[in-house]
């Protein structure tokens, strides 16, 4: 090799980029030979089989010459076989023992070819070892200054703390509003048919409008002929003359503090409407109790008061002041 003229470190850079290169084409040539090894054992292989059951064939043939019994014939054939697999098994660990010889005197090979790398004139090892130095004393005066505010920067560690308490917050809001749904309240309505019957039945605050038109159409069908063959779907429940949907709960409307046109959908004691009463024409901010009513009574009687005030509920609709009239 031409004798290198120049500096110790691009010497240096020199010899590493050349023990890199070599160390490529030792990968190369491992992986070249373990491809055509694969090849030449798959080879062998299919010939082997197909050779051997050639050979017992023809043994079989000249060994069974003449008339001779079937069990006698298939001790033969049983025995030729084994015989066979006997020398097939010896060929091939003595196949095996080659190829191990030879990756022995390949890696006895790559280990000289690296020796004698290793007896150049400048020493590799050292000049790798001040490089990666060099490299360690940059990287120390590149640390972070305590003085400096780094709270604006992203922070793994301050990131997982914090989705871990925004997990446990979680949890515990999760826990606490199921606690509340299961908490019982006790309902007081009145089945209108044009007048008000009274009623009080008891469900969870996180039952449905529909569960609770169930279990208070349990109640009303002993006193009431119409409600003997009618469905929990027949039945409406109004609320501050709004029209429930059944599928909300009673827990909607207390975590929402959700209004409707003559007072809150969230309380559920009793008040009497001042419009049935009297004349009074002040608004008072207290609840009135639902009204449970039929669909078809409402179809009939829906222009004519209190009816003609009931609408549906909208949850993006405000009521913030109520009205009586």
């Amino acid at each position: 090799m031409a004798q290198y003229k120049g500096t110790m470190r691009e010497a240096g850079r020199a010899m590493h980029l050349l023990k890199k290169r070599e160390k490529q084409r030792e990968q190369m040539e491992v992986l070249k030979q373990r491809i055509a090894e694969e090849t030449i054992l798959k080879s062998q292989v299919d010939k082997k089989f197909s050779a051997h059951y050639d050979a017992v064939e023809a043994e079989l043939k000249s060994s069974t010459v003449g008339l001779v019994t079937l069990n006698d014939m298939k001790a033969r054939q049983e025995a030729l076989i084994r015989e066979r697999e006997r020398q097939l098994a010896k060929r091939q660990q003595l196949e095996e023992q080659r190829l191990q010889q030879e990756r022995l005197r390949e890696q006895e090979q790559r280990r000289e070819r690296k020796r004698k790398i290793s007896c150049l004139s400048f020493a590799l090892d050292d000049l790798d070892d001040q490089a990666d130095a060099a490299e360690a004393r940059r990287a120390g005066n590149l640390g972070k200054n305590p003085d400096v505010d780094t709270s604006f920067l992203p922070d793994r560690d301050r990131e997982e703390e914090e989705n871990r308490l925004r997990e446990e917050l979680r949890q515990e809001w999760e826990a606490q509003r199921e606690k509340v749904k299961d908490e019982e309240m006790e309902v007081t309505f009145s089945y209108w048919d044009g007048s008000g019957h009274r009623r009080t039945v008891r469900v969870r605050k996180g039952n449905t409008v529909q569960q609770f038109l169930k279990k208070a159409l349990q109640g009303l069908r002993k006193d009431f002929l119409e409600l003997r063959s009618a469905g929990v779907e027949q039945l409406m429940f109004i609320k501050e003359d709004l029209i429930l949907p059944h599928y909300h709960t009673f827990y909607d409307f207390i975590i929402a503090k959700a209004r409707g046109k003559s007072g809150p959908l969230f309380n559920f004691d009793v008040h009497d409407d001042v419009r049935l009463l009297s004349d009074a024409t002040m608004e008072k901010d207290e609840s009135h109790a639902g009204k449970v009513v039929l669909r078809s009574w409402y179809e009939k009687n829906k222009h004519i008061f209190p009816a003609s005030r009931w609408e549906a509920y909208d949850p993006e609709k405000k009521w913030d002041k109520y009205t009586i009239r």
